[in-house]
């Protein structure tokens, strides 16, 4: 039975959510979500709130093993809409990516942030998928057209023994 309290706007993604949602059960989930996060151990990754905003977090990722990448560490921003969980956050990077599912603007092309969203899914499943992305990538579609192409050339991403991108 749906909730008479219930904003209909709440629930679209895009839309902030009120400064009493952080004390709402979206604002108890994010608490509980950031508190397992910091305690899991997992390697390669974490989040923080962003000052005392629960709906943007600032989070942190390894890098793939793959020598492709010059920066080991890459920020994150993550936004929570008003609909959390229902609706994905939106997840961008921060460090610059170069990778054929990452735009120049940060933008990740990444199916459990759009279409294959769960209101099961968390932080830490976020940051592992994207963690795995970075080594795995699908070149079907890219939203970086030229890191693609290199993608698909081994000796190009790796010209004269380089470990970088050219």
């Amino acid at each position: 039975m749906a909730s008479q309290n219930r904003d209909p706007a709440a629930t679209q993604k895009g839309t902030e959510p009120s400064e009493g949602a952080a004390r709402g059960p979206v604002g108890n989930r994010l608490q509980q979500e950031l508190m397992t996060l910091m305690m899991s151990g997992d390697k390669g990754i974490s989040a923080f709130s962003e000052s005392d905003n629960l709906f943007k977090w600032v989070g942190t990722i390894h890098g793939a093993a793959d020598p492709v990448y010059e920066k080991p560490r890459y920020k994150l921003s993550l936004e929570f809409p008003g609909g959390s969980p229902y609706n994905a956050p939106t997840v961008k990077f921060l460090t610059p990516c170069y990778h054929p599912c990452v735009d120049t603007q940060g933008n990740i092309c990444l199916d459990i942030l759009n279409d294959k969203w769960s209101a099961l899914y968390d932080v830490r499943t976020i940051l592992l998928s994207i963690q795995s992305l970075l080594g795995e990538s699908s070149i079907n579609g890219p939203l970086n057209t030229h890191a693609a192409e290199l993608w698909k050339n081994p000796t190009a991403r790796h010209p004269k023994g380089s470990t970088t991108f050219q």
